[in-house]
């Protein structure tokens, strides 16, 4: 609360008083004459003869600290002892620059009064020594000082360089804290009630070294915030400033005439006399102040300085950390970190090691929620699943605990736990589907009249609908069945079987050929080789291979050949690559892979309808005669080129042999 200064004033009957001093609260009964001690002023006010203190009045200033007081009525039909006003500071934020000192503001508030019958323009007279709380003013350009009012307004500092205020015509000591009556100042850092450890003093003496190609040079770079600024410059030379704010906006003062200047919001305050030059700035300062010297004269010229330059980067203690325990007991700790003042942002700890003043802060140790903890469900780990898919159950076993400040646990009875729901001890788990068998559509028969194949794909899917492993081979369901075809086959003993003809012949022999490896073990035979004549009857070859494909990554590995179950395909056969020049081909009726080889390039397959036979050749001692016949379609010419002479050749061997 702000301090309290009180006046003491003797009441008459009408009410008015005799303002005798005014002194701080508590307050020297003795100062101000009185008998009566402050016990004896306590039991006077509860007697009840002072009404209650009145609402605080407005404050006499709105900015640089002023003063409000507060009255109280006497309710007695006699005189009352003891104080019927009292006052407190208020206002305590600091003008903007722009608004003047306030005892300039009271002088020139009577430019408009005619003194002596003439106007002037009063300039304030201040730290007068005898009455600093009386309005002295001087007339601007002449020696003329005249007292124009017996005091100022309340609020109004008594010197220039001092927090104390004039109160009601008298001089109140007021201290850095703003509190009228304290006696607490600030350090030399600026800091109230401060013990100068946020600062430190620099002091340092430059000898110009200035030449004909150099005509000025630095003095000293004085920070942003320093304080106290006293330079003095002995010799023919002239100083001058530079200053660059936080913004990085730059200025210059040459420093040509003795005078108080405002550069970059800071007061400078230059004396130029004759044999020296006197630099002081009361600080704290607004921007960086570079302060140069200017070549004139012949002499060497010697600068001494003094300032109190503060400590940028300050260790500053943070908060405690959160508790190590919401129960129980725990602790927290505090840390330190390095702050800029200038750009209130913490920085790197290197900054504030700079300064060997800089000692960081120990952290500080505390004991923390100390309430002991409540009682509390605790589980174990849950057990494994039941099933890997399609929907398990898992448990876990679940007690009620208490834990002690050492942190030791023990199971205690269920009931002390009732406020808290009990956690679940069963839970479903890979609630998913299983990998299952999905079966394609089944391919065409690979007839197109009678008794026949057709193929599928089938592939184990997981929940996700991707390939993958696990499905039981047992439910596997069948890749291969026989199909019939109800178009009756026609002539089978002398024609094709359907599965020769093409397309199917084609598509029969791809199945057989490409077969897909699957997870099962299963022979894999490789593609046919070429047929080992060009003319004729040859054979062809291949390799068959025991594989199996592998699910989890997804490639086929050789396996021995008993472990594949099922008849071996057939790793060679024969092969017809047409009749041969000039020559009439042997046929064995009963070999059928020698005609199959030859029709593999056709690209349709006939049946023949037989006429009847040819004359026989001769009449006697033995002759051979043809059979007739034409094919199913009329315009084929490649069969009787290939089928009507194995034919013939056929019957004419059947006759030779006397069949």
């Amino acid at each position: 609360m702000p301090a309290e200064y009180s006046a003491s004033a003797t009441l008459n009957r009408n009410n008015s008083a005799n303002l005798t001093c005014i002194f701080p609260v508590p307050y020297d009964a003795q100062q101000c004459g009185e008998t009566s001690s402050r016990t004896a002023r306590s039991e006077e006010d509860r007697e009840g003869l002072w009404d209650a203190w009145g609402p605080w009045s407005e404050c006499s200033r709105t900015c640089g600290g002023g003063a409000s007081y507060s009255l109280r009525r006497c309710l007695s039909s006699k005189s009352c002892e003891g104080r019927n006003i009292r006052y407190r500071t208020c206002s305590n934020v600091d003008c903007p620059p722009e608004a003047g000192d306030f005892r300039a503001q009271q002088c020139s508030a009577h430019n408009d009064v005619k003194y002596h019958g003439q106007f002037y323009e009063w300039l304030p007279v201040s730290n007068d020594p005898d009455n600093p709380c009386s309005l002295k003013c001087q007339a601007k350009g002449t020696s003329l000082v005249v007292e124009l009012a017996p005091k100022v307004l309340d609020g109004t500092r008594c010197y220039t360089e001092s927090l104390d205020m004039c109160i009601s015509g008298l001089c109140q000591i007021v201290g850095c804290d703003h509190q009228l009556g304290s006696t607490v100042k600030k350090d030399n850092c600026g800091v109230c009630s401060g013990d100068g450890s946020t600062c430190r003093l620099v002091r340092g003496q430059y000898k110009s070294q200035l030449s004909a190609s150099k005509s000025d040079d630095t003095v000293v770079a004085i920070p942003y915030g320093s304080r106290h600024i006293r330079l003095v410059l002995k010799g023919p030379d002239h100083l001058y400033l530079e200053t660059k704010t936080l913004q990085g906006t730059k200025g210059e003062n040459s420093l040509s005439s003795t005078g108080t200047f405002l550069v970059d919001n800071s007061t400078v305050d230059f004396q130029k006399l004759p044999d020296k030059e006197i630099l002081r700035m009361a600080g704290p300062l607004t921007a960086d102040f570079i302060v140069k010297i200017h070549d004139s004269g012949p002499a060497d010229s010697t600068v001494q300085f003094i300032f109190y330059q503060p400590i940028i980067h300050r260790w500053r203690e943070t908060d405690f950390f959160p508790c190590s325990a919401t129960c129980g007991g725990g602790y927290q700790l505090t840390s330190a970190e390095c702050y800029d003042l200038r750009s209130s942002r913490v920085v790197a700890d290197q900054y504030c090691h700079y300064y060997p003043e800089n000692i960081k802060p120990k952290p500080k140790l505390q004991e923390c929620n100390l309430d002991p903890c409540p009682a509390r469900w605790e589980a174990t780990p849950w057990t494994a699943c039941s099933s890997s898919c399609g929907g398990g159950i898992q448990s876990r076993a679940v007690s009620c605990v208490e834990e002690d400040i050492q942190g030791h646990v023990t199971s205690v009875e269920e009931w002390k736990c009732m406020y808290t729901p009990k956690m679940p001890v069963v839970q479903p788990c890979n609630i998913f589907d299983c990998p299952k068998w999905l079966a394609q559509e089944w391919s065409p028969c690979t007839v197109t009249c009678g008794q026949g194949l057709r193929y599928r794909v089938v592939l184990c899917i997981d929940h996700r609908g991707m390939h993958t492993g696990g499905c039981s081979v047992k439910t596997k369901p069948h890749i291969k069945e026989e199909c019939i075809i109800p178009t009756p086959c026609y002539k089978p003993r002398e024609k094709l079987p359907i599965e020769a003809k093409l397309p199917w012949f084609k598509q029969a022999q791809e199945l057989e050929e490409g077969a897909a490896v699957s997870e099962e073990p299963s022979f894999i035979p490789e593609a046919w080789s070429a047929c080992t004549v060009t003319c004729g009857v040859g054979t062809q070859a291949r390799t068959i291979r025991c594989q199996v494909l592998l699910p989890f990554s997804q490639s086929v590995a050789d396996l021995p050949a008993d472990e594949c179950e099922g008849p071996k395909p057939a790793s060679q056969r024969a092969c017809y690559a047409g009749p041969c020049n000039g020559e009439t081909p042997e046929f064995n009726p009963d070999n059928g892979d020698g005609l199959l080889g030859g029709l593999q390039d056709l690209d349709e397959l006939y049946d023949w309808e037989y006429e009847g036979f040819t004359k026989c050749s001769e009449s006697c001692g033995g002759g051979a005669f043809g059979a007739k016949g034409n094919p199913a379609a009329a315009h084929s010419t490649v069969l009787k080129n290939i089928i009507e002479p194995l034919r013939f050749i056929q019957l004419v061997f059947q006759l030779k042999e006397g069949v």
